[in-house]
């Protein structure tokens, strides 16, 4: 007979934004045990910033004040716009498209929102230096083997270990066509500057309150965005490629002479030499990193005991600004399948719910980003450098993204969960 008095047991595997948030999540639960395994020496994540639209503030909602809270001590600002305009001429700083908001999307620095959701987490909860090598199913749930030697036992596991982890692995097999992430055929590089120095460079017009600036060119992009209460700016330069990143190819070394090379086409634009500026006068250790994404959909997000969230089950390019609020809503159904929980036999539906529910969602956006970089390349087909094409192709791609109906969508979590309950029961 099950040990009713016993907790209900969950690893998670990555302590990056989707795992560390999941976890605060989760906390509030008393009956679970829920602890986290990284594989480096802390919790980090790779880029300068998060966006956070109005479907990831709505996921937070969900999960709880403290989440919310979290981003607002980690410095987040509120975007009353995001205005996209020509970078060169002849029809350089035409508006081709401004996304008028209402302050709900946030930027937030990455490191500080990792910062601050470590925070609640009780430090014996959190494992550092745990890489994940093998997951094996045993009588007391799974055991999760690490690189360390060591080997712990829990009932059920959630893979927010990104592109290379295992989790993903040990749900579809080392052969399946689905398993690797595939080069986009983007990379970018960004650089955060002291906004004073930005100011000094580009002019004040750029830094109104709220405001992102992004400039569409040949084959490439350039954006920047106020972050930490306003104190810093996040740079980024994106390039669209015809060279091949190996997987094992994280980042190669940069400098000023190779962004210049990378926006050659750029002729006569007013912005790409302030920019440049920008970019190597606060940071002479620059980087340009690939960027990745799942093409090929996986057929499920779980296998049993163990499911996967975040970059792990749907790695997509940040073109739309979506893989954070993607895995915050990953993160929301998976808190909301698992507070129901009465035993260990149910993880088992729970992963499978979530499974029903947010594959379809998620996989969209993986397909429509790289589309949305190539358009903001000024390589859509049909589409060019031609202001009004622009506006006709990126007005409405972020509709779908922003309308989840998040209350909605919990109930069809619960109503996916309850009939896998009622299943597993007449079975």
């Amino acid at each position: 007979m099950e040990d009713q008095t016993r907790k209900v047991r969950i690893a998670i595997s990555g302590g990056g934004l989707a795992g560390l948030t999941l976890l605060n999540g989760l906390l509030k639960y008393p009956h679970l045990s829920v602890e986290i395994f990284e594989s480096a020496t802390n919790c980090s994540e790779r880029g300068a910033a998060v966006s956070l639209g109005i479907n990831a503030q709505n996921a937070l909602h969900e999960l709880g004040p403290v989440l919310e809270e979290a981003v607002s001590l980690a410095g987040a600002i509120p975007y009353n716009s995001s205005r996209a305009m020509i970078g060169l001429r002849p029809n350089a700083g035409s508006i081709v498209i401004e996304l008028k908001g209402d302050g709900s999307e946030k930027g937030v620095h990455r490191a500080a929102l990792l910062s601050e959701l470590l925070k609640p987490i009780p430090q014996i909860m959190t494992h550092t230096n745990k890489k994940l090598i093998r997951v094996q199913e045993c009588n007391d749930g799974v055991r999760l083997f690490f690189e360390d030697g060591t080997k712990e036992v829990f009932d059920g596991l959630i893979g927010a270990d990104g592109i290379h982890g295992y989790c993903r692995e040990y749900i579809l097999g080392a052969e399946h066509a689905a398993l690797k992430p595939h080069f986009a055929g983007f990379w970018d590089c960004r650089s955060l500057v002291p906004i004073q120095k930005a100011k000094e460079v580009l002019g004040e017009k750029y830094f109104n309150d709220g405001l992102q600036h992004a400039w569409v060119g040949h084959g490439s992009y350039l954006m920047h965005d106020v972050l930490d209460n306003g104190e810093t700016i996040q740079c980024v330069s994106s390039v669209e490629t015809d060279e091949n990143w190996s997987l094992g190819e994280w980042k190669r070394d940069f400098d000023a002479e190779g962004l210049k090379e990378a926006f050659s086409k750029w002729t006569d634009s007013p912005i790409l030499e302030g920019m440049i500026e920008v970019f190597t006068g606060s940071n002479s250790d620059l980087r340009a990193y690939p960027q990745w994404e799942h093409s090929v959909h996986a057929p499920t997000y779980t296998k049993r005991w163990v499911c996967v969230i975040g970059d792990a089950a749907h790695a997509m390019t940040p073109w739309q600004g979506s893989g954070a609020g993607v895995a915050l809503e990953d993160a929301m159904i998976l808190d909301t399948h698992l507070q129901l929980i009465k035993d260990p036999h149910q993880i088992k539906s729970a992963f499978q719910a979530y499974d029903q529910v947010r594959r379809p969602r998620t996989q969209k956006p993986v397909d429509s980003s790289k589309t949305t970089g190539r358009i903001f390349c000024g390589r859509g087909p049909g589409v060019g450098l031609e202001p009004e094409e622009l506006r006709k192709s990126l007005c409405s791609r972020w509709d779908f993204i922003y309308a989840l109906d998040m209350k909605q969508h919990k109930r069809d979590a619960l109503d996916a969960f309850a009939d896998l309950n009622t299943q597993s029961v007449v079975d």
